[in-house]
């Protein structure tokens, strides 16, 4: 393993010397697969097996606007409730970035610049240090890797609580995958949940989860996923003999498939058809996998929510696995 202080990122300047709106951009490999994160909040940027695309993402000049393609979200995922909450007795105020709904939603890292770590040819380590700002008083040490190898693609977020006294976390990831179809409708979903989240008019999720079966969200046993809208928390997730809840995904319009794992860190998972983006043309077009290790407004709910203790570390791990039929 080298520093990437001595390695060359890719895509960093685009043609003509114009920078990238998601900055500096890490390209990993291992075969013919082909991973590229952004300096920009430590994003996914693309993921391609051969000259395939995974991802529906943003091009290479852009940034994840409106949309949170493959964005970290951390140190929560989701919402909370009006961007307020009450830890060890204090009520913390955190800026609304969701001013229409008047809540706080997907953390406060994904706008930050990142620094690679450590790099080498298949694996990635991106790095970040919060300090204490209105709402989220606290100081974290945060890595982001990527590594690619014979399994496909693994995803490992830890972090480590630097400061003196207790601190609240969670994790999410937002990548929209595609099967290279026109849109997500001939998709042919697994998901291996039991229970789903209702929600208010503010999308904040009401407690506590209830049953799937004999609604439009039961994909426990594989079907199209159709004209099926979803912007959906799901729980009571099913899991192999490893630990592992397995999302898979098929299409009779496509050869590709992708199976997305979640380890025992991720108990929770955001589903999202992409209905509301504010780009019309961009609708439908990528699923949302979203895995989190709590749910939206876990700071108010407290299901899932991590608690670090000072000195203490968490790590939580998901991935990616694809096959061309």
């Amino acid at each position: 393993m080298t520093s990437c202080a001595s390695r060359t990122p890719a895509g960093g300047l685009g043609a003509g010397g114009r920078s990238s709106l998601s900055g500096k951009q890490y390209e990993i490999s291992y075969g013919d697969q082909r991973v590229v994160v952004t300096e920009l909040g430590a994003g996914l940027l693309s993921y391609r097996v051969g000259a395939t695309e995974l991802l529906d993402t943003f091009g290479p000049r852009d940034y994840p606007t409106g949309s949170s393609y493959g964005q970290l979200l951390v140190p929560w995922p989701n919402r909370i409730d009006r961007g307020t909450y009450v830890f060890d007795g204090v009520t913390q105020e955190l800026p609304w970035s969701e001013p229409q709904a008047q809540n706080a939603i997907h953390g406060l890292t994904r706008w930050v610049n990142w620094f690679p770590v450590e790099q080498s040819d298949s694996r990635l380590v991106m790095g970040l240090t919060t300090h204490a700002q209105p709402g989220y008083p606290f100081v974290l040490k945060l890595r982001q890797t990527y590594e690619l190898g014979r399994h496909g693609l693994t995803v490992t977020n830890s972090v480590e609580n630097l400061g003196g006294t207790r601190v609240p976390y969670g994790m999410g990831q937002h990548p929209y995958f595609t099967l290279g179809t026109e849109l997500i409708d001939d998709i042919v979903l697994t998901l291996p949940a039991r229970t789903h989240f209702l929600t208010n008019d503010r999308s904040i999720p009401k407690t506590p989860p209830v049953t799937v079966q004999n609604t439009p969200y039961d994909f426990r046993s594989p079907r199209p996923v159709g004209d099926t809208v979803m912007d959906t928390g799901f729980a009571g997730l099913s899991r192999d003999r490893d630990g592992l809840a397995w999302v898979h995904m098929t299409s009779p319009m496509s050869r590709v498939r992708i199976s997305v794992w979640l380890d025992k860190s991720c108990d929770y998972l955001q589903v999202y058809t992409g209905d509301t983006l504010p780009v019309v043309e961009r609708r439908r077009k990528g699923l949302a996998i979203e895995p989190y290790t709590c749910a939206s407004n876990a700071f108010n709910n407290g299901l899932g929510l991590r608690i670090l203790g000072p000195g203490k570390r968490s790590e939580a791990r998901w991935g990616v696995r694809s096959s061309m039929g």
